[in-house]
């Protein structure tokens, strides 16, 4: 979804509902569903926004129907929440299922990144330093979608790397879930931070040590779960929009 960028130097808010109003005009559900996830991966969609159909419906130059089957295929992926007589509103996981959530991407990381360990190319390798480098440099520029976005792929890489793409869709699914528990529950954790443990988890694979893999894959996650138990935060799109969790 292409976004304007503020001039330099701005000091302009973003306004309320931003973040779908900057959408390009689209005509199928699957788009709608596309955009909408893409704003809450990004974050810059907060939990408990409501989404209106009728609005949405404008901003898309869709009919209500496609509107309310793209809210529906959202529910269904935990993304949003129906409440009847209310409307539809960007989920707002709780503490527990926050836990929960991290604690399934452990289990399925650690058992990834030790398989991956015994069969990752020299290419393949070569790819992550790749990715890395674009990372690096999203952090750098403070590009907060950018840098959003770009350290959660390389956990879906990682699987796409093993040739299993049911494991890179499950993946997907779970890390948008992340995308929205971090908005809520989860402390500042810098950029700079997850970036250097990604460095070490490649520099591990490049070295074939599967154990070191397993440690440090088990460490990125367990830090940021510390992170989502000790610093619970109400939704607040201006800190959303500053800061990298």
């Amino acid at each position: 979804m292409t976004r304007t960028p503020s001039a330099p130097g701005s000091t302009r808010k973003p306004r309320a509902g931003a973040a779908l109003a900057d959408a390009p005009v689209i005509g199928s559900t699957g788009r709608i569903v596309e955009s909408i996830t893409t704003a809450i991966v990004e974050r810059r969609l907060m939990p408990g926004t409501k989404l209106a159909e009728q609005k949405l419906a404008d901003i898309f130059q869709v009919s209500r129907t496609l509107v309310r089957q793209a809210l529906n295929q959202l529910s269904r992926d935990r993304l949003v929440t129906l409440e009847p007589a209310r409307g539809a509103f960007v989920a707002m996981p709780s503490p527990e299922e926050a836990r929960q959530v991290f604690e399934v991407r452990a289990m399925i990381e650690s058992a990834m990144a030790r398989q991956l360990c015994a069969c990752i190319t020299d290419a393949q390798v070569a790819e992550l330093r790749r990715h890395l480098k674009a990372e690096r440099e999203a952090v750098a520029r403070t590009d907060v979608p950018g840098r959003t976005r770009l350290l959660a792929d390389f956990h879906v890489l990682l699987a796409r790397m093993m040739g299993n793409e049911v494991l890179a869709q499950l993946l997907e699914e779970l890390l948008r879930r992340s995308s929205l528990i971090s908005l809520m529950y989860q402390s500042a954790h810098s950029a700079e931070a997850s970036q250097a443990e990604h460095e070490a988890i490649v520099d591990a694979l490049a070295r074939r040590d599967s154990r070191a893999v397993v440690r440090l894959m088990e460490h990125h996650l367990r830090s940021v779960e510390t992170n989502l138990s000790k610093h619970p935060r109400a939704p607040d799109l201006a800190a959303v929009l500053s800061t990298e969790t």
